[in-house]
């Protein structure tokens, strides 16, 4: 709203003091203070209301002013209840910057006046953007991108004043709002640990099925966290069931809190939200010719087609998913899977969209990033075909490309708080494969990985490779009765004992076999003498009858630990 419009409302009672050239000028919000020094609460634009309570004399005037223009304040108005007239020397200050200046009759509350300008300026904020983004939203139906949700964020910063950011459900950054410098400073971006506890937050409110937008404080800032959901096309599990969407689908974060907000402003929201979701949709849109080469050459694997005919598919697909590459790469096969405790869901279409987020390098930012990765899905798994440009140590122990240990590590907060209480996440990936022939292998080799971390405890597993070559191969495969009852004989008389003595033989007796039965490490690492550290082995050896110097013994124990 413009200066001027005050002047035509009665019901205010302003009388305009000096700066009559000058009221043309916006106004974007109305702070009430009586601080000698306001600026660090001043971001521009503001009717400023003051009692006077900071002047002390004539002096105090001219450094108060010259704040407030500094910070870019669009005018002053100053009550009349406490001194009388305003002040002279507050007129002149006001005049010398060419601030324009009201007083406010003694008859009039603050609180008047700040009810009027926030409806009229939120009024009409709201009705411009919600021109804009009707307009935005017919240019996407009809045509191509109008600048993706980088120029949505924007028109909600210019429009009305709130930062918003738009996150993954694994909370890697997708977009966010243009830098700022103004009277507070550099607008600080929002860094990835903020982002990750952001997402967490909404997949573990969606989860529950809290009703949105789910309100979050982080660092004593709220944030109002808004679904963006897709058309309707993308992964799901059954109809009503939002498990499927949860993990797929992108949100917005605004910086407010939503709770009080108008219904208007609420549907405004929403509106932005499906322009984001067109923006996901495309996205989704451009995947499709590297999921089909992927379901084309996971289909050749599984049939037992000849090498040369896998070869060639992959030929054919090097391109798409390196483009320039001069010759055809090496090859990774992750395999990943959901798993609902209440086994509804199909998790095969769930899990190859999150997948393909889990793949894409976590410093990654923008909705197009260079994650050239396929990814089919068949039954309830998802099978991710990754290439690798560049082997250089085919000896390397670790194995060049996704390592199963790192590949989770930036997304398992966000996922345990989707999946706590209803579903797992478990993957296993493969050693890299130099040609056609090796992919049957490094599939069932992916696939015994998946096992081995579904063994696991925990929401979010993985597992790789090189941990096929251990006895940890040997555990998925055991039957759970079996499982029972070996770790029942062996740990339920040490817990039993815990129980009642609080003894704490179960931690000994795991970090005694973790500092491999060397009794000094032992003792350090609990903060125990040596002494007491084997009187608590002694009593393990006698209520369980072994003896924990023999091998076999060491052993048992240690399997039983990791099956329990």
């Amino acid at each position: 709203m413009r200066l001027r419009a005050l002047l035509d409302t009665d019901a205010l009672g302003l009388k305009l003091l000096g700066g009559e050239d000058e009221l043309d000028r916006g106004v974007r919000g109305v702070m009430t203070t009586d601080l000698r020094d306001p600026s660090r609460y001043l971001s521009g634009g503001e009717l400023v209301l003051t009692g006077l309570a900071w002047r002390r004399d004539a002096a105090d005037s001219e450094p108060f002013v010259r704040i407030l223009v500094q910070a870019g304040v669009a005018a002053l108005a100053a009550g009349e209840a406490e001194l009388g007239d305003v002040p002279d020397d507050l007129v002149v200050a006001c005049a010398r910057h060419r601030l324009p200046l009201f007083a406010v009759h003694e008859s009039v509350a603050f609180a008047t006046i700040t009810e009027h300008v926030v409806r009229q300026v939120s009024g009409e904020r709201a009705g411009d953007l919600a021109a804009v983004v009707d307009r935005h939203r017919r240019m996407m139906t009809s045509g191509p991108a109008g600048g993706g949700p980088d120029v949505v964020l924007d028109l909600l910063g210019s429009d009305l004043d709130l930062r918003a950011w738009v996150l993954s459900p694994t909370g890697r950054l997708i977009a966010a709002p243009k830098e700022t410098t103004g009277a507070r400073g550099t607008v600080p971006a929002l860094d990835p640990e903020a982002c990750a506890r952001l997402a967490a937050e909404h997949l573990a409110a969606v989860r529950t099925g809290r009703r949105g937008p789910h309100r979050v404080v982080l660092d004593r800032t709220t944030y109002s966290l808004f679904p963006v959901r897709g058309s309707g096309r993308g992964p799901s599990s059954e109809p009503g069931d939002p498990r499927g969407t949860m993990l797929s689908d992108w949100l917005l974060a605004v910086e407010a809190d939503a709770g009080d907000w108008a219904e208007e402003r609420l549907d405004l929201l929403h509106g932005v939200t499906q322009l984001i979701a067109v923006e996901r949709d495309r996205r989704d849109a451009a995947r499709t010719v590297r999921r089909r080469l992927a379901q084309e050459v996971l289909e050749l694997v599984q049939t037992g087609a000849a090498p040369a005919e896998i070869a060639a598919r992959l030929r054919v697909a090097a391109p798409v998913l390196l483009p320039g590459l001069g010759t055809a790469p090496h090859w990774q096969v992750v395999v990943a899977r959901v798993e609902w405790e209440d086994g509804r869901g199909d998790g095969g279409p769930v899990t190859q969209a999150l997948l393909e987020e889990i793949l894409v390098d976590p410093a990654s930012t923008g909705p197009e990033p260079s994650d050239r990765i396929a990814v089919a899905h068949t039954g309830d798994e998802a099978i991710a075909l990754v290439p690798l440009p560049s082997v250089t140590d085919e000896h390397d122990e670790a194995g060049p490309g996704v390592q199963a240990d790192a590949l989770l590590e930036s997304v398992r907060g966000p996922l345990t708080a989707g999946l706590d209480g209803d579903g797992r996440l478990t993957v296993g990936v493969s050693a890299a494969v130099h040609s056609a022939e090796g992919l049957r292998g490094a599939l069932e080799e992916a696939r015994h990985a998946r096992r081995v971390a579904a063994a696991r405890p925990g929401r979010v597993c993985a597992a790789g490779h090189q941990e096929l070559a251990s006895h940890v191969l040997l555990l998925p495969f055991v039957p759970d009765d079996v499982r029972r009852a070996f770790t029942a004989r062996l740990l339920d008389p040490l817990r039993e004992y815990d129980r009642r003595h609080r003894a704490e033989l179960i931690p000994t007796l795991e970090a005694f076999l973790d500092c491999d039965g060397s009794w000094t490490r032992c003792a350090t690492r609990l903060h125990l003498h040596v002494n007491t550290l084997r009187y608590r082995v002694g009593r393990i050896e006698q209520l369980t009858g072994r003896d924990l110097s023999r091998l076999e013994d060491k052993l048992d124990f240690f399997l039983a630990l990791r099956m329990s």
